[in-house]
């Protein structure tokens, strides 16, 4: 079979010479994969890469792929999607007005096409073996294959069935489908003059490649993992040593944090009970608050350079932890008021009004654990359930456009039962905060669930129906609001357990090689899924009764052990080169 390129026009429109934009840029566009964009995967450029060789020991499923998020994604696509349509146009024009196409381009050389096939020719040559790379050039001879294709006698579903055949050969079974689909386009539209099937089959060639090439240097990855996470310490003290001793990296302000960091652990007098931390101390002291989200505001040392986002991520987490705490507070408060309700006579006492109802200067007489309810409750009614379509909104208000359900009363309260019932409110409000814009910030995502979560709540007690505009906006004082005693009396609480967890999670990891410290802290994998957040994970926890305790527990757990591995790697590289003062003692070679 022969090119599709023979002036007869085929499937194209006989006016399509007249309606084409022959405006094509001045300077010849580049394919969107090429092996300069590709080069960055190459085992050379891993070994060298320094942020990536950090990240390697934290993430166990780390790997290369295809980066189309964000504004920078858009304009990649943007630009791929100007590539293939102009080359779909200079092939219309090549085969329906030749003089045209020629005028454009008189070199015959800087059209889409045979830049394209260089740089697949270029891309396949890092793919296949040396012994290979002759054979790669005999059969897919670029200056040929275009000399043809001018003559109008190139067999492009010849070169496909090549391409196929070497592709198939070279990259994993998984690709095979992806293979046979870029070949089934190249054939198609040669067959049929269809430049838009044939240029879907060049777009399929250069995302198969793509892949291949990403499967390469992921399969390097795993590979090599074990090596570049055992000279982690010694490869980032050579990098950060160059650019401290080339002045591109200033160290004084990270040095007078870890000093004030000391002044201050020892001026609090914790010294006997944090033992386990040994000499490191003062920094895990200073390390846990900068994760504290009423600290957010504090800068992170520039010694953290690698590690921002996930001390971003840590802080943010904790703040998850914190807030669904404190949703559960109130829940509980709330539940005691419903129950207190259903059992109190027609007439309310005087002071038996929740407290967030009650005047601010009024005196309440709650001693339950928020301050947030009274112990009484008024005596109106409501229904047992409510369920509003506004439940997972953020942008409305529950009040204002519900509908209620009634559901049968609830079995007599068990110690069991009350357990049960505060695990699937926890589980739903973990359900509720997952449906939030992961692009939000932290506080503006729970400060847009504050509706949804109030209503929720509702739905699992009994409290009366007039309370709910009250207790949503006790629910959004809390959430938005650090300095609420609330607030604050949970982190508090948080943050003395994980200080208690990091201190033998610290006392643990310490003495642990590189390789160790990543297995045992990301959980024993060199490869394998990573975790989710831990209150996402309860599958260890199904058909048991989780206390609050147990709730807390389980996020103080996860955030130590992360806290630890980050923290002992840190100070691994660090120690001596900007916080001891003995850079010029270190022996770098």
């Amino acid at each position: 079979m022969t090119s599709s390129v023979s002036s007869s026009g085929g499937a194209i429109p006989q006016n399509a010479a007249s309606t084409l934009d022959h405006s094509y840029p001045p300077r010849p566009l580049e394919p969107p994969v090429t092996k300069g964009t590709l080069s960055e995967l190459d085992v050379t450029k891993i070994i060298h890469n320094p942020k990536l060789r950090h990240d390697i020991n934290f993430d166990p499923e780390l790997h290369f792929r295809p980066n189309l998020d964000g504004e920078k994604g858009r304009r990649k696509q943007e630009k791929a999607n100007q590539f293939w349509n102009t080359l779909r146009d200079q092939l219309i024009l090549f085969v329906v007005d030749r003089e045209a196409f020629r005028r454009e381009h008189p070199v015959g050389e800087d059209w889409c096409l045979p830049i394209l096939l260089r740089a697949v020719k270029e891309i396949i040559q890092t793919l296949v073996p040396q012994r290979d790379r002759d054979f790669l050039h005999e059969g897919f001879n670029v200056e040929l294959l275009m000399q043809q294709f001018d003559r109008g006698i190139a067999d492009l579903e010849k070169v496909a069935s090549w391409l196929s055949g070497v592709l198939k050969l070279h990259c994993a079974p998984m690709r095979d489908e992806w293979v046979d689909e870029m070949y089934n386009e190249l054939s198609n539209g040669n067959r049929n003059n269809d430049m838009d099937e044939l240029v879907k089959g060049m777009r399929s060639l250069l995302s198969v490649l793509e892949a291949m090439k990403l499967d390469v240097a992921n399969h390097q990855i795993r590979c090599l993992r074990p090596m570049l996470i055992e000279d982690t310490v010694h490869f980032e003290q050579r990098f950060f040593y160059k650019k401290i001793q080339g002045n591109k990296m200033d160290v004084s302000g990270a040095r007078a944090w870890y000093g004030e960091a000391t002044r201050a652990y020892s001026d609090s007098g914790k010294p006997q009970q944090n033992r386990a931390f040994g000499g490191t101390a003062p920094f895990f002291e200073a390390l846990s608050k900068l994760i504290l989200p009423s600290t957010a505001k504090e800068t992170i040392p520039t010694t953290f350079l690698f590690d921002e986002e996930r001390i971003v991520k840590l802080r943010s987490d904790m703040l998850d932890a914190i807030n669904l705490e404190v949703c559960m507070r109130l829940y509980d408060d709330l539940e005691r008021v419903s129950r207190v309700h259903s059992m109190t006579p027609s007439f309310p006492a005087p002071t038996s009004v929740p407290a967030y109802v009650m005047d601010e200067d009024a005196p309440s007489h709650s001693n339950r654990n928020s301050g947030d309810f009274s112990f009484m409750a008024t005596a109106s009614s409501r229904p047992s359930s409510l369920a509003l379509s506004a439940c997972g909104s953020t942008d409305s208000s529950p009040r204002s456009s519900g509908y209620i359900v009634l559901q049968p009363p609830a079995a007599a309260d068990t110690p069991e039962a009350t357990a049960a019932k505060a695990n699937t409110v926890y589980d739903s409000l973990v359900a509720l905060l997952n449906t939030a814009p992961q692009s939000q910030r932290p506080h503006q995502r729970w400060q847009g669930l504050v509706p949804s979560i109030a209503i929720q709540i509702f739905r699992f007690t009994n409290a009366p129906q007039d309370f709910l505009p009250q207790f949503e906006a006790k629910l959004a004082q809390h959430l938005a609001e650090m300095r609420s005693e609330l607030y604050q009396a949970v982190e508090k609480l948080f943050y003395g357990k994980i200080m208690a967890e990091l201190s033998r999670r610290v006392k643990e990891y310490k003495e642990l090689s590189g390789v160790a410290l990543f297995s045992v802290a990301t959980g024993g994998r060199l490869g394998g899924q990573a975790s989710a957040r831990p209150w996402e994970d309860n599958s260890e926890m199904e058909g048991m009764e989780t206390a609050p305790e147990a709730r807390e527990d389980t996020a103080v757990d996860d955030m130590a052990v992360r806290l630890a591995h980050l923290g002992l790697l840190h100070w691994r590289v660090w120690s001596e080169m900007a916080y001891l003062g003995r850079m010029d003692e270190m022996d770098i070679e």
